[in-house]
């Protein structure tokens, strides 16, 4: 990492959500009630997914490590947030902010690859039923995990590194409640157009082949869902990809507004809302989205429940 002199920072003050006392205590409660759902819906997942057996399939595996990785996308920001809302001075660290914001994207990019690799997961059992155990074997998922995590971690870096040589001339006020890039490359002095065009490269790379990929599984869904002749069999069908769809396009949605528009377009305080999003709001949603409709996952909630509470 360059020395601090060369970017002329040593800390960022993070302008936060709001400035009025009475409200950062409402927006205090709803961040502490959404991030408790968040550890109590996605920690009850993880630990039906793990002690139930009949939810011992690729679909769940992948979903276990969703969870997992909710928990931990949320918690790099959320708490130190929930800090910031009763705190009179909202500064951060050089250091603390780079890594914040590499680890943010880290898990971010991660849960864009793998909700792709879920789709193709869908495409495979309902496309291929009968290959589905030997194309979608439980070595084959680890690897596929693995190496959706190891890419999600790699990515990240291109982008990273090439912000810690931008040069801020001493202005630190980061109008954002968490070290996000594009807000912390508005700070800089310089002509930054090729760092831009590198973060531009690799967001079309992490968002666009992903998304492609996951509607032309879904086309292939669709037109497959059609010939099933059993209508319980085509609403199940249809009824766990619905729930994948409204995670993707929440998700999603709400990363290409906040990485992809141009700066120029932006309007103050939007990027603030939006990762409310993609940091609260989606891993608040995910365990309740799979679960409302999804008949296995009540089974094991009523299985665990009789073994543990009665």
């Amino acid at each position: 990492m360059p020395s601090i002199n060369y970017t002329g920072v040593e800390e960022f003050i993070l302008l936060g959500l709001s400035s009025d006392p009475k409200t950062q205590v409402i927006l205090f409660v709803i961040f502490m009630f959404g991030y408790i759902i968040i550890l109590i819906g996605n920690t009850l997942f993880l630990i039906l997914i793990v002690t139930d057996t009949n939810l011992h399939t690729p679909m769940y595996f992948f979903l276990s490590n969703l969870s997992f990785l909710d928990l931990c996308y949320s918690t790099s920001t959320v708490p130190r947030t929930l800090r910031d809302l009763v705190s009179e001075k909202k500064i951060i660290s050089y250091a603390d902010c780079v890594t914040q914001m590499y680890i943010s994207l880290s898990l971010g990019e991660t849960e864009c690859i793998l909700l792709a690799i879920m789709a193709y997961d869908r495409f495979v059992a309902i496309c291929h039923p009968l290959h589905y155990t030997t194309i979608m074997s439980r070595m084959v998922c680890i690897r596929i995990a693995a190496g959706t995590w190891l890419c999600g971690f790699l990515l990240p870096i291109s982008h990273v590194v090439p912000t810690l040589k931008v040069d801020f001339c001493g202005n630190n006020k980061l109008n954002h409640f968490v070290c996000e890039l594009p807000e912390i490359l508005s700070l800089s002095c310089q002509y930054i157009i090729l760092v831009e065009f590198i973060i531009f490269v690799v967001g079309v790379i992490i968002l666009f082949i992903p998304i492609t990929c996951i509607v032309v599984s879904y086309i292939k869904i669709i037109l497959n869902i059609f010939k099933i002749a059993s209508s319980a069999g085509r609403r199940k069908a249809f009824s766990i990809c619905g729930s994948h769809m409204i995670v993707v396009t929440i998700f999603y949605g709400s990363g290409m507004a906040g990485y992809m528009k141009p700066r120029s377009s932006a309007i103050p305080g939007t990027d603030k809302v939006i990762a409310i999003f993609y940091f609260l709001v989606t891993p608040m949603l995910n365990p309740i989205i799979y679960s409302l409709k999804n008949s296995d996952v009540k089974a094991a909630f009523l299985r665990f429940k009789s073994k543990h509470f009665c």
